[in-house]
C-alpha cells in the first residue's frame, strides 16, 4: 500500500481529501501544521500534497524544501487558492511535481495521485507486504510473524491479498466470492463467513471488520 502525506490546513477539505484517496486505496497522513509535516520527513511516504498556504509560520515552499534536502526524488503536488503562473513556476523550482488550484474536484486530485503513483514506482513494487507483525511474501506465498511461519490455505491466503491490496474498502460477500472462488462457483455465500473466521483465528491482529448485512473491511 502506497502512503501519501497531507498537508492542508482546511479541515473540511482535508477529511474530504483523505477519505477520497483512502477509498482508492491509500494510506493517509494529515497534518494542518507546516512545523508538523516538517517534523515527519524521513519516514516511509510514497508522495506528498502540499498546500501552500498554511495556518502557522511554515509554508508549503518551506516544507518542499526541507523534503528535497532529505529525498530529491519523492514526488510533491502542491495545491492552492491562487491561480498565479509566479506560484506555479517557483513549485516548479522547488521541485514539485504537479500543481492543482483551488477550487479542484476531488476525484481529478485522485486521478493526478493514480498516474503520478504509476509513473513513479512502476515496476518497483516489493515482492513482500507487511501489516501489523506480519511478514507476506507474495510470490513464495508464505505469512510469518516474529520470524515464525503461519500456515494458510490456498483460499485463505488470496482472500489475505485481497484485503491487503485494497485496505479500507468494503467488499460484499458477493465480490468477495467472484473474486476468490471466481465468477462459477455455485453454492452459498456463506462460504465467506466460514473462510473469514478461520483467517481471523490464524491471524488475529488483522483488523478485520464485519460491515453487518453487507460484507467485509480491513482497516
Amino acid at each position: 500500500m502506497y502512503t501519501i502525506c497531507l498537508v492542508e490546513d482546511e479541515i473540511d477539505l482535508l477529511n474530504l481529501i483523505k477519505t477520497y484517496l483512502e477509498k482508492s486505496g491509500y494510506e493517509v497522513i494529515c497534518f494542518t501544521k507546516g512545523i508538523d509535516a516538517i517534523s515527519y520527513i524521513g519516514k516511509k511516504v510514497h508522495l506528498w500534497i502540499l498546500d501552500i498556504m498554511l495556518g502557522d509560520d511554515i509554508n508549503g515552499y518551506d516544507v518542499i524544501k526541507a523534503i528535497r534536502e532529505n529525498d530529491e526524488f519523492i514526488p510533491v503536488i502542491f495545491t492552492s487558492a491562487r491561480d498565479q503562473d509566479l506560484d506555479k513556476i517557483l513549485g516548479l523550482e522547488l521541485g514539485s511535481d504537479d500543481y492543482i488550484t483551488k477550487p479542484y474536484s476531488p476525484k481529478e486530485l485522485v486521478l493526478r495521485v493514480n498516474k503520478m503513483i504509476k509513473r513513479v514506482y512502476k515496476g518497483m513494487e516489493s515482492d513482500n507486504i507487511n501489516y501489523e507483525d506480519y511478514d507476506i511474501n507474495l510470490n513464495k506465498r508464505y505469512v510469518t510473524a516474529k520470524g515464525k511461519e503461519i500456515k494458510l490455505t490456498t483460499l485463505e491466503f488470496d482472500l489475505l491479498i485481497l484485503f491487503l491490496k485494497n485496505k479500507n474498502k468494503c467488499f460484499s460477500r458477493e465480490e468477495i466470492l467472484n473474486a476468490i472462488w471466481g465468477d462459477n462457483y455455485f453454492g452459498t455465500d456463506r462460504v465467506v463467513d466460514d473462510l473469514i473466521r478461520r483467517i481471523r483465528k490464524k491471524l488475529p491482529a488483522l483488523k478485520l471488520s464485519a460491515i453487518y448485512g453487507y460484507g467485509y473491511r480491513l482497516s
